[in-house]
């Protein structure tokens, strides 16, 4: 990638009151703009943030979000404009709500499988979405790039997660089913927090699970067609029963 001019991010702006010397009112702000003392965030950091937070939510799109909001909300992380709604209280209720339900919905055998069915057309473009707001201050060509590459990344994470369900699924016993909910929950907050401290080593991580599961993109494949042949049997039988 070509090396891109900065992106300078105003985090605090600052103003003296009327009749006042040495005391100034300081009001945490979230608007992009070149200005002397921003914070300077590349755009190959902000790439190396998306790839981590794609990641993230392809694992689990409602802590992802949940968390993003408050970090942004507790001044950790400053958000582009296009994003401040995630920072709002009842964004952040929300998906906290939806990570709950998500949390024992996902610890179910069977019932899993077809939460996480269904959840292919909710983790993927809410991904897709989050990386074209959060670049819309670059060129038109970038920002495709960025969607494009957000939403196929969040594709392949919940490629591989939905793979390994499909596997354990069979199980009868439901531990194996719950510790893997509660790794991949935990490494999607992870992952985001991570992102917002150390985005390259977070992107790492991010592609090198990637790598993992593309390498192992046949049985993902195979998963992924039993998981929607699992789903629309589970969908008849409730169908059928009413």
């Amino acid at each position: 990638m070509n090396k891109i001019s900065p992106i300078f991010f105003d985090k605090i702006s600052c103003k003296i009151s009327p009749g006042m010397r040495a005391q100034a009112e300081c009001s945490t702000a979230t608007s992009w703009h070149k200005i002397t003392g921003a914070v300077r965030i590349s755009s190959n950091e902000l790439f190396a943030v998306l790839i981590a937070t794609s990641f993230a939510a392809g694992l689990n799109v409602y802590a992802t979000v949940a968390t993003l909001g408050i970090l942004a909300h507790a001044g950790v992380i400053p958000l582009p404009p296009a994003l401040h709604i995630l920072s709002s209280w009842y964004v952040i209720a929300c998906s906290a709500i939806l990570f709950l339900m998500e949390f024992f919905a996902d610890k179910f055998p069977v019932f899993d499988l077809l939460w996480n069915a269904l959840h292919t057309f909710v983790r993927v473009p809410v991904a897709a979405l989050l990386a074209y707001a959060a670049t819309s201050q670059l060129s038109p060509g970038l920002q495709l790039l960025a969607t494009l590459l957000g939403g196929a990344i969040a594709l392949i994470a919940h490629g591989g997660k939905t793979a390994v369900r499909a596997a354990v699924t069979p199980y009868p016993e439901p531990f194996s089913n719950i510790t893997l909910s509660l790794g991949e929950d935990a490494l999607a907050v992870f992952l985001t927090w991570f992102a917002t401290r150390h985005p390259y080593l977070a992107a790492t991580i991010a592609l090198a699970f990637v790598l993992v599961i593309l390498v192992l993109i046949r049985w993902v494949v195979r998963a992924f067609r039993s998981v929607f042949r699992r789903a629309r049997k589970e969908i008849d039988l409730l169908f059928s029963g009413v």
